[in-house]
């Protein structure tokens, strides 16, 4: 058994960002930030599959990158969950380019229920998690939430998407590529087994 999703992982382009908000919350909260080479999307957590189930989700994923041609998005806005007063989980969203996220979400869910894989049930919102709060200044968190509500995190070129396995150790996940597609248009091939 493998804990797996579908996804990808941002470019270098969001790195400074977040290595800035590390700094601006350092007073406002404690908790793991993501290391900086572990940033992603993901498009479905999959949870626990079987080998079988893997090779079935590696033939939808490369279904799926042939209807969809790579597109631009923005990163904007930062959030919580599961909200700002009790947050635990700390975001940058996403602007332009969050529907061809949802709809690519929305078709890589629908075709891996048809395998027989349906673990998500909460509805998918386009973000990156940046940070797992273990204890914060609720008030401090908020206005510093605020002040961000409208920035512009940079953009990324979404081309290809994976599924990734994701291995947990005391320190921080290990993320390890199984299998990797490129969208519709782009070059084409697959890279296996690389890691993360």
């Amino acid at each position: 058994m493998i804990r797996a999703f579908v996804g990808f992982f941002t470019t270098k382009r969001i790195y400074e960002h977040v290595e800035r908000l590390e700094e601006e919350f350092k007073g406002a909260m404690k908790g793991k930030w993501v290391d900086i080479q572990n940033l992603h999307m993901t498009l479905q957590f999959l949870g626990n599959i079987d080998e079988e189930k893997a090779v079935e989700v590696i033939k939808n994923i490369q279904n799926i990158t042939e209807r969809f041609a790579p597109f631009s998005i923005k990163y904007r806005s930062i959030g919580a969950f599961p909200s700002i007063e009790k947050a635990r989980i700390l975001w940058i969203g996403v602007g332009d380019g969050s529907n061809k996220l949802k709809a690519m979400a929305k078709e890589i869910k629908k075709i891996n229920k048809r395998s027989g894989i349906n673990p998500d049930s909460k509805p998918f919102h386009p973000h990156v998690t940046v940070c797992r709060i273990k204890e914060a200044d609720g008030k401090k968190v908020s206005r510093i939430i605020k002040k961000y509500r409208n920035y512009n995190f940079g953009e990324d070129f979404v081309n290809k998407i994976a599924l990734i396995k994701s291995t947990l150790t005391p320190v921080s996940p290990v993320y390890t590529i199984i299998e990797e597609f490129y969208l519709r248009g782009e070059r084409n091939g697959n890279i296996q087994g690389s890691g993360r």
